[in-house]
C-alpha cells in the first residue's frame, strides 16, 4: 500500500472525548471514528488490525477443531423467551418490533440460537461432540458506554459453543478451548492472566476469564504470586481476617449519634476503628427486600450476595422510602436488630463481639451488640469483596490485587440451555439424555483496544507484528530526490514480493512528519532511505528500539524479512 492512496486522517491533538490511552491513540491514528455513544466506524487502518485479530482467532479455533458458521444478529423474542433470558437481560438488550408488531432483539449473545440449531440439525448421538463458532457483531445497550472499544454498545465478538454427550466430554472440549485461548492471546502479544470467574447471566457450573492487567480495567483481579491462585473480585473467596474484640458480652446500650450516617462519620464521632462497626445495607432482590451485613471496614460483594440468595436480576440498593418503611428511620441508621426482612451476614461478622450497629431509629446506634443475644442472621456466608493483603484462599499468603480488562471468557454451561430448550439425544442403548454444553467468548474489538492499552509510548502505538496494520514501512526522506524515491520503491517492491505487508510513505511531506505518523500508527519496523542511499546505506529501526542502525540495503531487506517471519506467529 502507498500512503498517497491510504485514508489515514491522523490527529495531532488528543480528542477531548477520549478517556484512556487506547481510545486516544485509535482516534489520533485514524483507526476509528465515533458515530454515537459506544458506536464506532472502523477506518482502513483499524480495519486492517481488526481483520488480523480475527484471523488469529479463526486460525486457532479451526486448529482446535471448531467449525465456523454465521448466525443472524436480528433474532425473534421466542428464541430467548423459551430459556427465560428475554427478561433476564433487561434494559441491556436492544428490543424492537417488526411491522407485524412481533418482538425482536439485536443478539447480545447466541446460546439459544446455537442450541436450536443442534435441535433441528444434529440427528444422532454419533454426530457429537461438536463445537461451532462465529465472529459476529453483538449489541448490548450499556448504561455507561466508555473507554472507546473497551465498553461499547456495538462490538465484534467470537462466540463458540461446544455440545457433548456428557460431563467428561465437556471437560475435554473446555480444555481444548482453554488451550486455544492461550495460543490466541499469546499470538496477539497480550500479557494476560487467567482467573476464576462468576458465570453471571450465562449460568453454568464454572467459568474462567482471560484478563489483561491494566489500570483502566473495569474488573478487579485478586491473585497470589506464591501459588498462582487468581480470580476476579466477583468470584474471589474472601477468608475471614478476624480482629480482636473485648472478651465477654457487655450490656447492650443505645447511644445518640445525631446526623452521623456513614462509617467515616461514626469513626470520627466515637473515636473508634472502622472494624468495630457492622454496616447493614438494604437491597431490593427481585420482588423482595433483604439486608446484608459486613464489617465497617469492608464492602459488600453484590454478585456473591445475589448468588447466595438465588436472585434473578442484579441487586439494587433499596430506595430511601423503602428504607424508611422497613427501618422506621432515616437512611444511615439501619441495623439488624428487630428487622422483619431476611438478614445475611458476612463470615467476619460471625466473629465480632460487642460491636456497633444502626438502631433503626433516626440519630441512634446500638453499641455492645452480640450475635445470638441481640439478633441472629438468617445466614452467614462469604459476601464481602476481597482486599489487598487478605489471605490467599489456597495457600494463605497475602493476596495482591489489580485492575484488568476482560478479553475472553469460557463457561461450562452444563445442561442449563439444552435442558430448558430440549436438546436431547438417544444413546446407543435407546435412553434419552440431555446434551452438555460449553460457551466460549472473545471480545475481538476489545482485544485490539487491550493490545494498544498495553503497547504504547509517548509517540504512539507499539503493536506486535501479528496485528499491526502494516508490518514494515519504507520512507524516502526527500520525496524530490529521484535516487531516494527510486530506491525506496525498489525496497518496497522486494519486501512485498517476499510476503511482507509493507507500506510506502510516498507523500510529499517532511521527514519528521513521516516518522511521527509511522510511530503513531504502530508499525513495527522502519526502513529510511536518505542521503547515504548512493553509498548503498539505509537506516533500519524497530519500533521498540530507541536508536536506528545504518546498514546496507540487502542486509536491511533480509533483516526485515527475518524479523517479521520470526515475530509474526508469536505476537
Amino acid at each position: 500500500m502507498r500512503m498517497t492512496n491510504l485514508l489515514m486522517p491522523t490527529l495531532r491533538e488528543v480528542p477531548a472525548e477520549a478517556e484512556i490511552k487506547s481510545h486516544q491513540l485509535m482516534l489520533r491514528a485514524g483507526y476509528i471514528r465515533k458515530i454515537a455513544a459506544g458506536i464506532y466506524s472502523y477506518l482502513p487502518l483499524g480495519m486492517r488490525t481488526l481483520k488480523k485479530v480475527e484471523q488469529i482467532v479463526r486460525e486457532e479455533m479451526d486448529r482446535a477443531g471448531a467449525q465456523e458458521l454465521l448466525m443472524p444478529a436480528l433474532l425473534p423474542a421466542e428464541v430467548y423467551q423459551e430459556s427465560g433470558r428475554w427478561d433476564v437481560f433487561g434494559d441491556s438488550m436492544f428490543k424492537l418490533k417488526d411491522r407485524g408488531k412481533r418482538d425482536f432483539c439485536l443478539g447480545p449473545t447466541h446460546e439459544e440460537p446455537f442450541t436450536n440449531l443442534c435441535i433441528n440439525e444434529v440427528r444422532s448421538y454419533r454426530e457429537y461432540p461438536i463445537t461451532l463458532y462465529q465472529i459476529q457483531t453483538k449489541y448490548r445497550d450499556e448504561g455507561r458506554p466508555r473507554f472507546g472499544l473497551i465498553r461499547s454498545r456495538e462490538f465484534i465478538m467470537k462466540d463458540a459453543y461446544s455440545f457433548d454427550l456428557d460431563e467428561i466430554g465437556l471437560d475435554i472440549s473446555y480444555k481444548k478451548m482453554y488451550n486455544a485461548y492461550c495460543r490466541i492471546f499469546e499470538r496477539l502479544g497480550l500479557d494476560f492472566t487467567i482467573v476464576d470467574a462468576d458465570s453471571g447471566a450465562m449460568g453454568g457450573s464454572g467459568s474462567q476469564e482471560f484478563m489483561v492487567k491494566s489500570p483502566v480495567g473495569e474488573d478487579g483481579i485478586a491473585y497470589c504470586d506464591a501459588c498462582g491462585y487468581a480470580a476476579n473480585y466477583e468470584k474471589a473467596s474472601a477468608i475471614p481476617q478476624n480482629k480482636d474484640f473485648p472478651e465477654g458480652e457487655l450490656s447492650l446500650e443505645k447511644i445518640k449519634t445525631p446526623d452521623v450516617h456513614t462509617i467515616e462519620e461514626l469513626v470520627s464521632f466515637m473515636e473508634s476503628e472502622p472494624y468495630v462497626f457492622a454496616k447493614t445495607i438494604i437491597y431490593k432482590a427481585d420482588d423482595k427486600y433483604i439486608a446484608a451485613m459486613v464489617r465497617g471496614d469492608r464492602e459488600i460483594n453484590e454478585v456473591k450476595l445475589k448468588n447466595l440468595i438465588g436472585a434473578t436480576d442484579d441487586l439494587v440498593l433499596a430506595e430511601p422510602s423503602a428504607v424508611r418503611e422497613i427501618t422506621k428511620a432515616q437512611v444511615g441508621f439501619a441495623g439488624p436488630i428487630g428487622l422483619n426482612i431476611p438478614v445475611y451476614a458476612d463470615l467476619e461478622v460471625k466473629n465480632m463481639k460487642n460491636f456497633i450497629v444502626g438502631a433503626n431509629e433516626t440519630d441512634y446506634h446500638y453499641k455492645n451488640v452480640n450475635i445470638g443475644r441481640d439478633f441472629t442472621p438468617d445466614q452467614f456466608s462469604d459476601i464481602r469483596v476481597i482486599e489487598e493483603g487478605d489471605a490467599c484462599p489456597v495457600c494463605g499468603q497475602p493476596i495482591k490485587t489489580a485492575q484488568g480488562i476482560e478479553v475472553g471468557h469460557i463457561f461450562k454451561l452444563g445442561t442449563k440451555y439444552s435442558k430448558s430448550l430440549g436438546l436431547n439425544y438417544q444413546s446407543e442403548s435407546g435412553e434419552t439424555k440431555t446434551v452438555v454444553m460449553g460457551c466460549y467468548g472473545i471480545g475481538v474489538t476489545r482485544c485490539m483496544a487491550a493490545a494498544i492499552e498495553q503497547g504504547n509510548d509517548e509517540n504512539g502505538m507499539v503493536l506486535p507484528v501479528s496485528i499491526a496494520p502494516f508490518e514494515a514501512i519504507v520512507i524516502p526522506v526527500n520525496s524530490k530526490d529521484e535516487n531516494q524515491v527510486s530506491l525506496a520503491e525498489k525496497i518496497y517492491e522486494e519486501l512485498k514480493a517476499k510476503g511482507v505487508d509493507a507500506l510506502l510513505d510516498d507523500r510529499a511531506e517532511r521527514a519528521g512528519v513521516k516518522f511521527k505518523d509511522a510511530d503513531l500508527i504502530g508499525i513495527p519496523l522502519r526502513i529510511v532511505v536518505g542521503k547515504k542511499c548512493s553509498e548503498g546505506i539505509v537506516e533500519f529501526k524497530l519500533r521498540t528500539d530507541t536508536v536506528c542502525s545504518e546498514i546496507n540495503i540487502d542486509d536491511a531487506i533480509s533483516s526485515a524479512i527475518s524479523y517479521i517471519s520470526t515475530n509474526k506467529q508469536k505476537g
